[in-house]
């Protein structure tokens, strides 16, 4: 990791500030995959001579509460994203209060930053929450009470008063993304066929206004510039880095919408190529990121499909027009078709989410999301996802819900009614028959997996080509995944029809599960037969080239 006088400190007073970092900092959130923003907390603290102690929320929690115990820390920091986990962080802080542990709590993310309220009322042992990006006030708060100091002064949190909840002032987000340490990646790195991968920011911020997202609203609460870019040069400099220093040779860039859209931001991704390029690194590793559908551009993914780009992400939602409006995502089911065409076009793997239902919903709209789906998938290039949307908090759609009487469940389990009783019927029918955790969702069901094994493929291509039968490889899964979204395409089909026309169906879950696991001992004897056939080729193909070390460093100016 690059000394920390490499990065600049964020502000004039976080440098001449005198502190006791006497004791340890100890954060806790999810590490699946990895956790930026912790990554990126516990690098900042670092940065200024705090000493940080980072846990998995979903570590056993008696485990939580003995690390707590022994470190005695001066503040721990919870890392909450979606609203729907807030009970297992309930139990853990209850459980460390029990224990005797008696230092500061405060909890951020995007639900406490928006529902601070709430949050401060259903945990209530927290002192305070961090609101927003938290570098800066995580950083002044452990200063501030390491210096005995009133941490009720800290900009950027909320906390407890006789009256209510008190907001102190707003902090604004980090406006130079580059003055932040590359963030902490203290655990090891997930692996596709032994190569490792890591995730990475080259932005923050999301300039769109989906009705159902967070995102956005997360980043126009705070002041400051909605979405922020790093510097090509410094994006490519952090993946030269970790390809040295940690053999990472695929990066999985967590970008809320990587800068593609607009001229601006289109010569940002040039810049991103040309420094790929000059780095060696273009042909070294393989790079994924998320994005919308107006960004798709022939030429534009051309040139980073040939700088490395294997897989694209798209948030397409909706294959219909009210669909699209109701979450307000401002594009066109045409444009939808358009961008999984053009990736297709240029040899690059997609993958996406989908809502076949949303409050507004409506039978007619269900099938055209079924055709559309059909229309996209037809050929077995991606396994078929869909599911419902959620109304989070800090969303305008759950506050129309709410405002319109049709909100309700409980903040971990929102829920709403359709406007049609026919489409609550087809829903409730096909969550009786469609094990989505066995089959759509989860890191174990059958989509997912049928997509993990393209994700080999595109890797094989990339960093092992000329392996022998790999295009019959990639048509076996292609097949398969064509028959699995078919069988998926058949039910919902088929419990539409009976909500139009009444009668019964001839689907279960058992039946499902059936071909679900056929699909999957096909999937996995073809992969594995493949795999074994090819081993030494593919470990050789791990071996990373040093010689990197010779190629100039990115110009970062």
């Amino acid at each position: 990791m690059p000394e920390v006088s490499q990065f600049p400190v964020l502000h004039s007073r976080a440098a001449t500030t005198q502190r006791n970092t006497s004791r340890p900092i100890l954060l806790v959130g999810f590490q699946h995959q990895g956790n930026l923003g912790l990554g990126y907390l516990a690098a900042t603290l670092r940065q200024h001579g705090y000493s940080v102690v980072i846990c998995d929320v979903e570590a056993p929690p008696d485990q939580i509460v003995a690390t707590a115990k022994r470190l005695d820390p001066m503040i721990i920091g919870f890392s909450l994203i979606f609203q729907f986990y807030i009970l297992q962080y309930q139990r853990i802080i209850g459980m460390l209060r029990e224990a005797g542990v008696q230092c500061h709590f405060t909890m951020g993310g995007h639900f406490p930053s928006l529902s601070h309220i709430r949050t401060l009322d259903m945990v209530p042992e927290l002192d305070s929450v961090v609101r927003f990006e938290g570098e800066m006030t995580l950083l002044e708060l452990a200063d501030v009470i390491g210096n005995g100091q009133d941490w009720r002064t800290v900009p950027g949190i909320a906390y407890r008063t006789r009256d209510g909840v008190a907001n102190t002032e707003l902090r604004a987000l980090v406006d130079d993304l580059d003055q932040l340490p590359y963030p902490d990646r203290n655990y090891e790195p997930e692996t596709a066929l032994g190569h490792k991968a890591l995730p990475l920011l080259a932005s923050r911020g999301c300039a769109r206004t989906c009705s159902f997202c967070s995102i956005q609203t997360f980043y126009r609460t705070a002041p400051g510039k909605i979405v922020r870019t790093r510097k090509p040069a410094c994006v490519v400099e952090e993946m030269r880095f970790l390809y040295l220093e940690r053999g990472i040779t695929i990066f999985l860039f967590q970008d809320d919408d990587f800068p593609l859209f607009g001229p601006v931001w289109r010569r940002w991704a040039a810049d991103f190529v040309c420094e790929l390029h000059r780095s060696g690194l273009s042909s070294r590793v393989v790079w994924k990121m998320n994005c919308r559908a107006d960004s798709v551009d022939p030429e534009v993914f051309a040139s980073l499909r040939d700088a490395g780009l294997y897989l694209v992400y798209m948030g397409l939602e909706s294959g219909n027009e009210q669909g699209l409006k109701t979450l307000h995502k401002q594009v066109t089911v045409e444009q939808n078709i358009r961008a999984v065409q053009l990736l297709k076009q240029v040899g690059l793997l997609f993958e996406f989410g989908f809502m076949l239902f949303d409050p507004g919903s409506t039978l007619d709209s269900v099938r055209a999301n079924l055709n559309f789906l059909r229309t996209i998938l037809a050929d077995g290039c991606a396994a078929a996802v869909f599911c419902r949307m959620l109304p989070y908090d800090g969303t305008p759609i759950k506050d129309e819900l709410e405002s319109a009487g049709r909100l309700k469940g409980t903040i971990v389990k929102p829920d709403y009614d359709f406007l049609d009783p026919r489409v609550t019927s087809l829903y409730h029918s096909l969550s009786s028959i469609v094990d989505v955790w066995g089959w759509i969702h989860g890191y174990r069901a059958l989509s997912p997996q049928l997509n993990w094994v393209s994700n080999e493929i595109a890797i094989m291509e990339r960093m092992c080509p000329g392996l022998s039968g790999l295009p019959d490889l990639k048509k076996t899964v292609r097949q398969i995944t064509q028959a699995s979204n078919e069988i998926l395409f058949q039910v919902v089909e088929d419990l539409l029809n009976i909500s139009t026309n009444g009668g019964t169906t001839a689907w279960t879950n058992a039946k499902l599960d059936r071909h679900r696991r056929q699909f999957l001992d096909q999937l996995l004897d073809s992969r594995n037969a493949f795999v074994s056939r090819h081993q030494n080729a593919l470990l050789d193909s791990l071996r990373i080239d040093t010689t990197l070390n010779a190629i100039a460093e990115p110009a970062i100016a």
